[in-house]
């Protein structure tokens, strides 16, 4: 599906962020960023350019680019489901939500914006460098009366409306119950529009059911397991993280891993051995070839 009046060339966002670099006037470069972990969840820093293997729609590609990149500006976008089902976990998530803006943005490069999203979406706090803004934007977060989420339109409306003009590494924080409720958009739409504007999703999933005692929920609606499925895809195919909030992973632990992980990538560029470009999607797949770690990158792109 082609969007409207959508000119972005390559898409793959920040833990696989796909940028439209421009060398000369004939080549593009595709440009990933990758976050690598063992199987204890460790971030992998010592990889180089011969570790990796990438290829696109299943054909192997060489890496031209290749470095770590820690200290590129970040683009970051917090988007709070504020819908009524969200209540029993509104202080937290802000409270959290706080110290995450005065851990993870340097004033100096960064910027994020507050977003919140229920019957309604809407912007809090525009894009800023200044902690003390994102503050006040994060104390104007209401639950309203009427019942809503419209979960789809936030994520469309932020990739197209704000992230879409951005340069640099972009990513969004999604905190919600997973459960979309009135959205004009559908989900694959949404995905596409991150997609294309070049954003990782990292998705964190607040469940509101608790089973026997062992801090795994289940999210309120009509599909029990649908929020949880729709966080995970959210974050798989634009290249984010999924995280569940619980007992043993509390806000403030999952906050502190998307922080590590932001801060600790892989920069890796490619042209694509395929000149022609019909603006189909292009599977990407970037795999290691040292044995027990997980590669997390977008899965794709679309080229102009």
């Amino acid at each position: 599906m082609r969007l409207p009046g959508s000119s972005l060339a390559l898409a793959v966002p920040l833990c696989l962020l796909a940028q439209d670099a421009t060398f000369s006037t004939e080549v593009k470069v595709v440009t990933l960023f990758a976050s690598v972990r063992d199987r204890d969840g460790n971030i992998i820093k010592d990889l180089d350019k011969d570790d990796f293997e990438l290829r696109e729609d299943g054909r192997k590609q060489t890496i031209q680019y290749f470095s770590q990149e820690s200290n590129l500006p970040l683009i970051l976008g917090l988007l709070v489901d504020t819908s009524r089902s969200m209540r029993t976990v509104f202080a937290p998530e802000r409270a959290a939500s706080k110290v995450f803006f005065e851990q993870v943005l340097r004033e100096d490069r960064d910027q994020a914006f507050v977003m919140h999203f229920d019957i309604q979406v809407g912007v809090l706090q525009e894009l800023t460098n200044s902690r003390e803004k994102l503050a006040e934007g994060l104390d104007q977060l209401r639950i309203p009366k009427r019942p809503a989420t419209k979960l789809y339109d936030a994520i469309k409306t932020a990739s197209e409306d704000i992230m879409r003009s951005q340069n640099g590494r972009k990513a969004f924080v999604l905190l919600s119950d997973g459960m979309d409720v009135r959205s004009r958009t559908t989900i694959g739409t949404a995905i596409e529009y991150a997609q294309r504007a070049d954003t990782m999703i990292y998705t964190v999933l607040f469940d509101h059911r608790p089973l026997g005692g062992k801090g795994l929920n289940i999210a309120i609606g009509p599909s029990p397991r649908r929020g949880p499925k729709t966080m995970a895809r959210l974050a798989r195919e634009t290249g984010g993280g999924f995280f569940t909030v619980s007992e043993d992973n509390p806000i403030d632990k999952i906050y502190a891993q998307i922080e590590d992980e932001l801060r600790h990538q892989y920069s890796i560029g490619y042209t694509s051995d395929r000149r022609e470009s019909n603006g189909k999607y292009r599977k990407i797949t970037l795999t290691a070839k040292r044995n027990g770690v997980i590669v997390r990158t977008r899965d794709g792109y679309y080229p102009k």
